[in-house]
């Protein structure tokens, strides 16, 4: 009776751990959640560009800051926040792999770094564009 007891409960364990493993998500999940977004958006749209997020990584857009100015010109490189000088872990996947890793914190930090950059949100051609970039940064 012992023994079924443990292996139900092993068994319960590795069902809870297949579970959240399923749930976990990467930076292709988002990608392929922004291209939904951006298909609804945009009639003519024909995929992302590395080069375009790139571009919108290093950018002004009118505004005082670029993503770059606190992340670096390297996304794979630590940065500092422009205004409070706190160091900001790389925002690579490739050199950080929490980034990109859960909704709420993507949600969270897209909101905000889109409002400081371009004073609204970003739309999801323009996520994708800069994820698209990011996932080539080595």
């Amino acid at each position: 009776m012992r023994t079924v007891t443990l292996v139900q409960s092993i068994v319960t364990a590795l069902v809870v751990a297949l579970a959240f493993a399923a749930r976990a998500e990467t930076p292709a999940d988002f990608l392929r959640s922004f291209e939904v977004a951006a298909r609804q958006e945009q009639a003519g749209f024909t995929g992302f560009s590395a080069a375009r997020g790139a571009a919108f990584f290093t950018s002004t857009h009118g505004r005082a800051w670029s993503c770059a100015a606190c992340h670096t010109r390297n996304p794979a490189a630590e940065g500092r926040h422009a205004k409070t000088d706190k160091p900001i872990a790389p925002l690579a996947p490739a050199a950080n792999a929490e980034r990109f890793a859960r909704t709420d914190k993507v949600e969270k930090w897209f909101r905000r770094n889109c409002n400081d950059v371009l004073g609204r949100a970003c739309t999801p051609a323009e996520k994708g564009d800069v994820l698209t970039y990011l996932m080539s940064v080595r």
